[in-house]
């Protein structure tokens, strides 16, 4: 059974290495990001107005998320405070659990107040589910907000999904700021 488990860990280590190396080799992640950022906008006008109103926008173009028994995922970002560039981050998952397959993805963070943003300035990564709430926009939800509902830290939206994941696991999340 162990040798079963350590064989099905390092067969998902190395599909998601292979998915994000090939994923991001060269990548030009702030133009990437600013395109998928003004797609989003296009595409879903609730993004654009929340937008307006918040102080930076994380947006993580292209996440790759694979597994098999034990999965993970990584993505690099950028940070916009007014359509200007000051950050650049990673996301990075891991996952145990039933699941199989692959897919990629993207996603935006938009950090709303002072609060969000000193969160990641001065913590050690960003743990999503732990420190400030937030707030994943579907389309249900979109017709009910409007800048005067506007009142929770962050609004993320998930974007350009790819591919097929399938299970149930236990999964967590780290966001970090790159040095670059």
């Amino acid at each position: 059974m162990n040798k079963h488990l350590r064989a099905t860990a390092l067969l998902g280590v190395a599909m998601v290495t292979l998915l994000a190396n090939s994923a991001f080799a060269g990548s030009g992640t702030d133009a990437k990001a600013n395109a998928a950022l003004k797609k989003l906008y296009a595409s879903e006008p609730l993004a654009k107005m929340i937008g307006e109103k918040a102080k930076a926008v994380l947006v993580f173009p292209t996440i790759v998320k694979a597994g098999f028994i034990v999965g993970g995922q990584y993505g690099e970002g950028s940070l916009l405070k007014r359509g200007k560039l000051v950050g650049h981050y990673n996301s990075l998952a891991a996952s145990y659990g039933l699941q199989a397959g692959a897919q990629s993805f993207g996603y935006a963070l938009f950090l709303m107040n002072d609060k969000a943003l000193e969160y990641l300035d001065k913590s050690d990564g960003w743990e999503l589910g732990v420190g400030p709430s937030i707030v994943i926009i579907d389309k249900g939800m979109a017709k009910s907000l409007t800048t005067t509902t506007l009142q929770d830290d962050v609004y993320a939206f998930i974007f350009n999904q790819k591919g097929l994941m399938a299970g149930i696991g236990i999964q967590g999340s780290k966001i970090t700021k790159l040095n670059r």
